[in-house]
């Protein structure tokens, strides 16, 4: 039980972890690949990096500014431990785009775009796993869809950042504003990516009549679970045992093989899994 207290203390501990270096990862984003080439990735930071090519107005701190009111605003929609996490990443992320003076990594555009948008959506992903959000876009979407219920928060975040875009158009070229929409598809496919897991495991499920001997063959030889189904055949109406087992992909080539051995008519289908928690896996007792 002692033990378990502590882990469980740590646990706000391990989420400003998270936000601290998805701050660093993230604002590290910006003069290594997108200020020096002009990408503006969405939201404010977006808008910052184009009044930042118009009149030089540093990224971090015009992002900042531009974050105040939408915290003042939007604080009692977020609740305290978020709002207040929230804060902290957003001055901490901020302050951290125009601290850092790294020299540019490379002039190419396209790798810029491509790899200021995985630094960035590791960075991101990283403060919402945390339990906190950089504000910008996230709070707007908030305060217009708690105004206008009607009006979903992924059209609004979607409606910011096409404004965005066209502006980048508009002031920069379309040339930057292309390259900016590629910035902001990757990188919201690494904030996803993040926020998964980057777990392997692989779900099996299995169709056969042997499914009682398959899934002791599973449970001896590889010590994983099994969950049996009763299942019936669309084709036959025949009743007959379904079954779903979780596996590490090293041992997805033992379960074929199970399952040849016991049943070679068997149907059977492999999927990815974008996390797995429990018995075997990451436990599901540990928070983000």
């Amino acid at each position: 039980m002692e033990f378990l207290k502590k882990i469980k203390n740590k646990e706000p501990v391990i989420g400003y972890v998270y936000i601290v270096l998805g701050c660093i990862v993230g604002g590290a984003a910006y003069p290594l690949f997108l200020v020096p080439n002009g990408i503006a990735p969405g939201g404010l930071t977006g808008v910052a990096t184009v009044l930042n090519y118009l009149f030089g107005a540093p990224v971090g701190v015009t992002s900042l500014l531009m974050n105040v009111p939408l915290f003042l605003m939007g604080y009692k929609l977020m609740g305290g431990s978020f709002a207040f996490r929230s804060m902290i990443a957003t001055v901490l992320f901020s302050l951290l785009i125009d601290l850092f003076r790294f020299p540019a990594l490379t002039d190419d555009v396209l790798l810029a775009s491509v790899y200021g948008a995985i630094l960035l959506g590791v960075g991101l992903g990283l403060i919402l796993r945390g339990g906190a959000t950089t504000g910008g876009s996230d709070m707007i979407a908030k305060l217009v869809h708690h105004r206008m219920s009607f009006v979903s928060v992924g059209m609004i975040l979607l409606f910011v950042d096409c404004t965005v875009i066209a502006l980048a158009a508009f002031t920069m070229s379309t040339r930057a504003a292309l390259y900016s929409l590629i910035c902001i598809f990757v990188s919201s496919k690494v904030i996803d990516l993040v926020l998964a897991g980057f777990g392997s495991a692989k779900m099996c499920f299995v169709v056969s009549a042997q499914s009682a001997e398959i899934a002791s063959c599973i449970m001896k030889e590889l010590d994983r679970g099994v969950t049996l189904l009763p299942a019936v055949g669309g084709y036959t109406g025949k009743e007959t045992k379904a079954l779903i087992s979780v596996v590490d992909q090293k041992e997805v080539l033992a379960v074929k093989r199970i399952v040849r051995e016991a049943d070679a008519r068997a149907f059977m289908f492999i999927t990815d899994t974008h996390e797995t928690l429990g018995e075997g896996f990451r436990s599901l007792n540990e928070k983000e």
